[in-house]
């Protein structure tokens, strides 16, 4: 799952936090042999995932790295800048996916939590 951070290979493309979501949703729900079929809350579990994802990502105007960070994941300079200077937009990724992982966690816990 690496890859996934800087936009997918650093191309500042769709955000790493995303896909991971995505991901967990699909392991968790997804088929696990190909006769088997996917657990019918995986479709709606991720739909609602990426509107809650669109919600979050208001913010920088979109849902790409590039949007989140506003930087290019090809200027080294500005890769530095990033991680280092706690002033940096570093503090959009972090929110994102704080806010991400909340409602993923919370979306799991609603459907699949102890009482159910």
């Amino acid at each position: 799952m690496a890859p996934f951070g800087g936009g997918m290979g650093s191309s500042g493309r769709v955000c790493g936090t995303l896909s991971g979501a995505l991901a967990v949703i699909g392991y968790t729900l997804g088929k696990t042999a190909p006769k088997d079929r996917d657990h019918k809350l995986m479709w709606k579990l991720s739909y609602q995932l990426v509107k809650q994802f669109d919600e979050i990502c208001k913010p920088y105007g979109g849902t790409n790295c590039a949007n989140i960070t506003r930087l290019s994941w090809r200027d080294h300079k500005a890769v530095k800048e990033f991680y280092t200077n706690p002033e940096s937009t570093r503090q959009n990724c972090v929110r994102v996916i704080r806010e991400t992982s909340e409602y993923l966690h919370d979306l799991i816990s609603k459907n699949f939590g102890e009482d159910k």
